[in-house]
């Protein structure tokens, strides 16, 4: 199990989880996200092998476009 705080709220896993499979978690796969991982940006060509570990802060802004 690993326990991460995302956006201040923790979250916990019975698994080890990449950042690609936490958005997908949170219903936020395909959307236009930024994603920071312990203070830092983590690439999109980077999500799937980036894995989370046990205590990781996690960041997530989500793109709103309007006019």
């Amino acid at each position: 199990m690993i326990a991460v705080t995302v956006n201040g709220t923790a979250h916990r896993f019975e698994q080890a989880l990449n950042c690609q499979q936490l958005l997908e978690r949170l219903n936020l796969a395909g959307k236009r996200v930024a994603l920071e991982r312990n203070g830092e940006i983590v690439p999109r060509s980077r999500l799937g092998a980036e894995a989370l570990a046990d205590g990781d802060q996690i960041e997530i802004v989500i793109a709103v476009g309007g006019g």
